[in-house]
């Protein structure tokens, strides 16, 4: 954890929660282990949508559905959301999921490998807003498909990007198996921050996340 568990409590303890049955989902998720975001990430995500108000949102990794639900139940019911997840086993909870919360309509799932969705999705400044939220060792090759579909002055959101406090480690200092994704995402994160069509602060909320909005 990167933020004092106490003081990510207290924060917590403000939440006034969400819709009954994205509680439920949430509560599910985490009984079978899935990765979703964090309580903290959620309350962010809500103000984003208040404040920003995306007509078109791209959200690269559904796992069971959580945040997409989460953001189309803060936004207009006009905007879309598209939502993008490899993992078999998770796509048909995703979609029973987008049932239950009856926002089967402003959610489109693509399944497949990201890589390929994005490097073959039409048109260029398509999304007020993207999250990114899939495999971290991905994210800096990611990053060039974003940046054709983020429309300018868009935001791109990348969530988990300080690896439980890992990425101020030396590579020596991680675990050998987490290596790879320890220099990838500091690469990711270098990226971000000294692109010339980007500004992007580093926020420790939750597992650590960068906001970028495109010049």
């Amino acid at each position: 954890m990167i933020v004092d568990e106490r003081m990510v409590a207290f924060i917590n303890s403000f939440d006034t929660g969400d819709s009954e049955i994205l509680e439920l989902i949430e509560k599910e998720a985490l009984a079978d282990f899935v990765p979703i975001i964090r309580q903290e990430m959620g309350s962010l995500l809500k103000v984003i949508m208040a404040l920003t108000k995306p007509s078109q949102v791209l959200e690269v990794g559904t796992a069971v559905g959580y945040s997409s639900i989460l953001m189309a139940q803060n936004l207009p019911s006009e905007s879309h959301i598209t939502t993008i997840e490899n993992y078999e086993k998770r796509i048909p909870i995703a979609r029973a999921n987008f049932s239950r919360a009856g926002v089967e309509d402003q959610i489109t799932l693509l399944e497949g490998d990201a890589m390929e969705i994005l490097a073959n999705l039409p048109g260029e400044e398509v999304y007020d807003f993207i999250f990114m939220d899939a495999a971290k060792a991905q994210y800096i090759h990611y990053l060039p498909h974003l940046m054709r579909l983020l429309k300018k002055g868009g935001l791109l959101v990348s969530d988990n990007v300080l690896q439980e406090g890992d990425i101020i480690e030396s590579k020596y200092g991680v675990v050998r198996r987490n290596r790879t994704i320890h220099a990838r995402m500091r690469e990711y994160i270098y990226e971000l921050t000294h692109r010339e069509d980007l500004v992007t602060s580093i926020v420790p909320i939750g597992d650590g996340i960068t906001m970028s909005v495109k010049k």
